[in-house]
Order: structure tokens, then sequence, then C-alpha cells
């Protein structure tokens, strides 16, 4: 056996013996720059700690990652297509591993976010490149099963991160939650060079570096402008971005239009299964990540749980996912992709509405069906979308192709974050200064307290401390008479403290129920949008072959791969049989057949897209 996997998938001419273990592989690389995200959630309090990290500076430490990640996945795509997707893989490794590294070793908040964003880099060229070597690698009858596990590993991500650095947070620094990703990376590193087989596109023109660039520009001012207006306000910055991002969005689609080999064929979003899928898969990682990003918090502060107990308590939802990842392999086939995502984003509205219950009293028992709900929600709905949006393109643009899946995902969950970020904070400030009326509470103290539930109890545990060293001050007290007086005193700040933890952790339960039902909303309205827009099971052949034959013809005109298709079947025709020229053209042929299968099968009937 060779010790590294030299021979190309497009020129196999069965299925690669190893493409399960070479899952495994993809499955692990996803892993981790998931759980870089969702890691950080239960480190942030130390390292906010260490470094003496401010509000803005923690949110550029979370967000500093997501900037470039979101940005780049276009076109680092369709770079991995025309030149290697294994390549873009490993390298995305090293740099993901590199900046992790240099995360461990700085001591600023600049240092932080710098390699945050240098992981985030990373992560862009790997996301994209598992969904096209998954589906490069993988016969198409076999494909969904494979996106399934691809899902169902996104979603245990969630929910290990937080169980992983609460682990290393006992016994170690925050800076451990960045180590713990390099081991990882270099094992996946050594097990694309020996499972993965290379691939690229079999016929891939120039790129379109102008309309990648353009991608770069409007979706990384996009995701500027979501995390600096709702944290920051809506200042010149933020203003600015968000110019910005429309400006580029608007010159993009139109050059993407106009080029004949464009980055990405934006008339795709015209096709109902394919602009639904996406449309899925944002509304869910926005209510997705949104919630987790409440969630986290409730258990922490108000719950009292540590970084390993709150890890810990998310589980059900990662073991929900993986039940709903295997309901939908087995329902979709059978009653439709339409139906199944649909299930998916009513179970996922239905848990958020369940979150609305929330107050004081609630303990984590009432958090445990909502979570099962929503993991059982992102099986059912997310490996139906990933699989039709893969098979909306052909074999030359998987790279793009996972790309815009992971750009809708990426998009999605900081628009949660953003949204609901910014309803929790807004909802939790006012409860609170409700709650603290008439307790004569300095205003610079409840500006502080009103900042975050954490800088919420940090006043409360402040007031207490002073309570604490007044009643010790009272036990030296010169006169009976002062004693007494500063016993009171102590005994006034102390039933304040009391108060001012009630008030907090009141406060934010009713934020959460508030944020979960502007949730709930925004969810339900995505349902029904994503209901009318994805296509029935029943649509007729004859429907489905003429949608795929206008796509096919729009493709032509653009100069695409039909093309490049003719030119194959010359190639393999005029190839003596046999003959390693002939075989050679033979695979290109079958690369470029498989390519335009799948392009038809983005706009065939679900039962087609899963079979």
């Amino acid at each position: 056996m060779r010790l590294v996997m030299n021979e190309p998938v497009e020129r196999m001419d069965r299925p690669y013996a190893r493409r399960w273990w070479a899952l495994l592989v993809l499955c692990l690389s996803l892993l981790i720059i998931v759980m870089a995200n969702t890691a950080l959630t239960v480190a942030a309090p130390d390292m906010t700690q260490d470094l003496g990290l401010s509000s803005a500076d923690l949110q550029w430490v979370i967000d500093g990652y997501t900037v470039p990640y979101a940005a780049l996945m276009l076109v680092l795509g369709a770079i991995g297509d025309k030149y290697s997707r294994r390549g873009a893989l490993i390298l995305g490794l090293v740099v993901f591993g590199g900046g992790a590294v240099a995360g461990s070793l700085v001591d600023s908040s600049t240092g932080v976010i710098a390699a945050r964003a240098v992981m985030g880099v990373g992560a862009a060229l790997i996301m994209p490149a598992t969904l096209s070597l998954l589906a490069a690698t993988f016969p198409r009858a076999e494909r969904a099963k494979a996106i399934v596990l691809w899902t169902a590993t996104a979603g245990l991500a969630i929910a290990a991160g937080p169980l992983v650095a609460g682990a290393l947070l006992e016994n170690h620094g925050w800076s451990a939650t960045f180590l713990i990703n390099v081991p990882i990376a270099a094992l996946a590193i050594v097990g694309a060079l020996v499972l993965v087989p290379p691939s690229k596109a079999a016929h891939h023109n120039r790129i379109d570096y102008v309309g990648g660039l353009l991608s770069v520009v409007w979706i990384g001012s996009l995701v500027y402008m979501i995390i600096e207006g709702p944290h920051f306000g809506w200042g010149v910055k933020a203003v600015t971005a968000a110019v910005v991002a429309g400006a580029g969005l608007i010159l993009f689609v139109l050059w993407e239009l106009r080029h004949p080999r464009p980055v990405i064929d934006v008339r795709r979003f015209a096709q109902r299964r394919f602009a639904g899928s996406n449309l899925a898969v944002a509304l869910f990682f926005l209510a997705v990540f949104g919630a987790f990003y409440y969630l986290t918090q409730h258990l922490q502060f108000v719950l009292g749980y540590d970084a390993l107990d709150t890890g810990v308590r998310m589980l059900p939802l990662a073991g929900a996912v993986f039940v709903g990842s295997a309901l939908t392999g087995y329902l979709t086939p059978r009653i439709g992709m339409r139906f199944t995502v649909t299930a998916g984003m009513v179970g996922g509205t239905a848990a958020l509405a369940l979150l609305t219950r929330v107050d004081a009293s609630s303990a984590y028992g009432d958090f445990v069906l909502p979570l099962v709900i929503l993991g059982l929600a992102i099986g059912l709905a997310l490996s139906p979308c990933t699989d039709a949006i893969m098979g909306a393109f052909p074999e030359a643009e998987l790279g793009v192709g996972g790309a815009v899946n992971d750009t809708s995902l990426e998009l999605g969950g900081s628009l949660g974050i953003a949204i609901l970020g910014s309803v929790l904070a807004g909802s939790y400030s006012s409860h609170l200064a409700t709650a603290t009326a008439g307790s004569k509470l300095p205003a610079g103290t409840l500006a502080t307290a009103q900042d975050s539930v954490g800088a919420g109890y940090a006043v409360a545990q402040g007031i207490g401390d002073k309570a604490r060293q007044i009643g010790e001050q009272a036990a030296h007290a010169a006169t009976p008479e002062q004693a007494a007086q500063l016993k009171a005193q102590a005994g006034q700040l102390a039933s304040g403290a009391r108060q001012m933890a009630e008030a907090v952790g009141s406060s934010f339960s009713d934020a959460v129920a508030h944020t979960s039902l502007v949730g709930a909303v925004i969810l339900g309205v995505g349902t029904v949008l994503v209901a009318v827009l994805l296509p029935g099971k029943g649509r007729t052949e004859a429907e489905t072959e003429t949608e795929a034959g206008s796509q096919a013809e729009t493709e032509t005109e653009a100069g695409s791969k039909a093309e490049a298709g003719t030119e194959a079947g010359n190639t393999t025709a005029d190839a003596e049989p046999g003959t390693e020229a002939g075989k050679a053209a033979e695979g290109e042929g079958d690369g470029v057949a498989e390519g335009h299968s799948a392009d038809a099968a983005g706009t065939a009937t679900p039962r087609a897209a899963v079979s």
C-alpha cells in the first residue's frame, strides 16, 4: 500500500475503495474549525480576566475569525477546484494550526484577534474543500449518506466545543483551547495525504478573480457591518461597511451576469430548490448560533455551571443531531426534501418557542427538551439542503458549491449572534433597569451592570465584597455604637448584593425568553418561505428535464462546462481505447458527465437528489 495517495479520484474507473476512511478525515477537519468558534464561548471569561479584555475586544476576539472565514470561502473554493482540492485542505490545516499556535503564545487582545483572523483564513480553505472532496470522492448514490455524516459532525462540533474547552480549563489556561487544535490538525494532514485522493476539476477555465475580489469585498463588509452595528452602534464604521457591502453586491451580481466564466453563476439563485436550500441553511444557523450564544451564558452565569458542566449539559443537542441525521436519510427519499426540511424548521421554531417559558425559577431540566428538539431539527433539515446545494453544481465547481453552502451557514450564524445578541442585550438592560428601580444604585454602577450578565453579577459580587469588608471593620470598631452602625451598613449592603444578583438573574432569564420569541418568529416566517420555495416530491420528470435543460442552455451561453464536455467527448473518441491517453480521456469524460448529472440533479425531484 502506498504511503501517500497520489491517484486522482477523477481517473479511477470505480468508486474509491477507502472513501469512508477519507470521509473520516474530512469530518475531522470540519470538527476543529467549528469547535474553534463554539469552544471560545466557555473560554471567554478566563481570557477576559487574564488579558483584561473590554467587551469590544472580546467581541472581536470571537468575530476576528468570522470575517475572513466568510469573506474568502468563495474565491478559495474556486482556486481549490482549479488547482487542487486536497492541496487546499492541507494548506488550510497548516494555516489553521499555525494560527492556533500563535493564539496560544500571545498575551494581548491585538495578538489574539490577529491569531484568530489567521485561523479564519485557514478555515476558509478547509471548509469548502471538505465538501468538494466529499462530492468528488463519493458516487452520487452514496453522496447523500456521506453528507448526512458531514452534517452530523457539524452538529456534534457545536456541542463538543464547550465540552472540550471546559475539560481543558479544569487544569489549564485558556491557551489550551488553542493548542488542542494543533495535534488534531496534524492528524488530519497525515490522514489527508494517506487516505484522501487528490482531486481537481477535469476542465476549469481561468478563474474570475475580479468576481472573486468583489465577493470578498461585499461578503466581508456585510459580516463586518453585522458585527459592528448591533454591538457598537451605527456609527461611521458600520454605515460605511453597509454602503460598501451594498455597492459591492450590486457590482458582483452585474459582473457575474456579464462574465463568460463567472466565479458563480448567480442565475442559480432563481432556481427554487437552490434558493430555498440556501435560505434554509442561513435561517437555521441564525437560530442555532443565536440560541447557543445565550443558552451557554444562561447555563454559566444564571445557573452557575462551570465550563465543563456547561459543555456536558449541551450534549443532548449533539446526540439529537445524530438521530435527526439518521431520520433524514430514511425519510427524504420517501416523503421528499420539502417535507423533511420543513419539518426540521418547524421543529427548530418549536424549540425556540419552548424557550420563551424561561424565567428566574427555570432549572436545567427546562432546557433539555428544547435542546433535544433543536438537535433533531438540525439533523432533519440541513443534510437535504447541503445535498441539494452541492447537486446544483457541476464537477468543475464543487469547491464553489461547498463555499456557497458554507457562506450561507456562516452568514446565518453571524446574523444570529448579531440580531439575537442585540435583542438579548437590549432586553436584559431594560429589564435590569426596571428590576433595580428605587434601589438607589448609582447610575454608573447600573450602567456597568447593564453591559452584560457577567458584568451584572460582578457588580453584585463587588457589593457583597464591600459588605464583608465593612463587617470586618465592625469587629474592630472603637465603640459599640460604631460597631452597630457598621454592622447595619454591612447588612444593608449584603441584602443589596443578594437583591442585585436576583435582579440580574431574573432580568437575563426574561431576556432569554424575549429573545427566543424573536428567534421563533424569524424562523417561523422563514419556514413558510422555504416551504413555498422548495419543490414538492410530486414534480414530474418533464418539469425536471425542462428546468435542467434551461440551466444547461444558460451555462452554454455563458461559456461553461457544456462546451468542455463536448471537447472531452471528442478527445475520448480520438484516443485509442486501452491506451493511457484513452483512459485519461475517458476519465475526463466521465467527470464531465457526472458533473452534468449533478447539475441536473440540482433541479430534479428530491428523490433524485438522494438516489
